[in-house]
């Protein structure tokens, strides 16, 4: 005789076993070097009770920007434009980077993310991660769905071991189906993230916006060219404690 899944919650909450609850929330954004086969995905995450702590932090230093510098809320922060001065993040640049009647946008856009990065610092009850691979930059498409499932898969067996559940959250429109094989390949009875990545606009996201600045850092930590020196350090020194393991992982 086949029992109702109500019935079944119901004798497993009378024996003390507690259902396995949704605990993490995690957006990730992937970043990387094509040209060396460097794959690099990083997140940020927190417990549902902490979205709106998280978020309210994000968006105080967002008012401190538009108030000091003249960045709009809305305008999009994403890293690579606006760190190597192509990205135009705001109408004016501050006194400070003007020389000679030139705008240093590199410095003014470097600044902002230094700040982006002390908030994320300072967040309570953020964490964050990053994982990368290394091949051969002839099959990057194929290196970028493996290293996404093995992530997931890392995923999976931290919250089978904590009995809890998640949802993952990605940057981009859902149109790159390999994201969405990757976790319809896992057996549905064991899954423990719920549903298959949820894709968000960073346009319209405060938060992938936070995963891709993860991710950026991280790829800046691990593909040390010269152009990037300013940035070598800011994982170590701004994000290295809010990740549980200290540094991006091999994967």
């Amino acid at each position: 005789m086949r029992v109702a899944s109500e019935e079944v919650a119901v004798w497993r909450c009378a024996n003390g076993i507690v259902p396995a609850e949704l605990n993490r929330l995690i957006y990730v954004d992937d970043s990387g070097h094509p040209q060396s086969g460097l794959v690099v995905y990083g997140w940020v995450e927190f417990a549902p009770h902490r979205w709106a702590g998280v978020l309210r932090e994000w968006l105080e230093m967002r008012k401190r920007l538009w108030r000091e510098a003249g960045v709009p809320v809305t305008q999009e922060l994403h890293t690579t434009d606006y760190v190597n001065g192509r990205g135009r993040i705001s109408r004016r640049v501050p006194d400070r980077h003007v020389h000679d009647g030139v705008d240093f946008w590199k410095d003014f856009g470097r600044e902002i993310a230094v700040e982006c990065l002390e908030t994320l610092r300072c967040a309570e009850g953020l964490r964050v991660g990053a994982v990368y691979r290394r091949r051969g930059p002839q099959d990057l498409a194929r290196t970028k769905q493996q290293t996404y499932a093995d992530l997931v898969a890392r995923f999976e067996q931290e919250l089978a071991e904590t009995d809890s559940l998640a949802m993952i959250f990605m940057d981009g429109d859902g149109s790159d189906t390999s994201y969405r094989s990757t976790h319809r390949s896992l057996k549905l009875h064991q899954r423990r993230v719920i549903e298959d990545a949820l894709h968000l606009d960073s346009k319209h996201s405060q938060l992938e916006q936070m995963a891709d600045l993860v991710a950026w850092s991280a790829n800046a930590s691990l593909d040390r060219h010269p152009s990037n020196e300013f940035a070598w350090e800011w994982y170590s020194s701004y994000l290295a404690e809010r990740d549980p393991q200290r540094e991006p992982r091999p994967i």
